[in-house]
């Protein structure tokens, strides 16, 4: 049987596990694409979730803990906002 990676699914796993997302996130670390679209689908399977904007700096130590990520030295990351979603279990 042949075993194929499908993002969508990793990042369900993910907020199962009662992890939080951005889009960040998952461009980077499981490839997805369009995180807007998928989390209206995880809505429309009846899916709670829950967003709030965060300081980039949260997502990047995220995934600062699984691969490198260095935002430009200009970058004022603690200013800049990103949108973080999780499911609400």
């Amino acid at each position: 049987m042949h075993n194929q990676y499908h993002p969508i699914l990793a990042v369900k796993e993910h907020l199962l596990e009662g992890n939080r997302i951005s889009y960040l996130e998952a461009s980077l670390i499981f490839g997805l694409q369009n995180l807007t679209a998928t989390i209206t689908n995880f809505r429309r399977e009846g899916f709670i979730i829950k967003k709030q904007k965060v300081a980039m700096t949260k997502a990047l130590r995220r995934i600062n803990e699984v691969m490198i990520c260095r935002p430009p030295a200009e970058l004022p990351i603690r200013e800049v906002k990103v949108t973080e979603y999780w499911f609400s279990i």
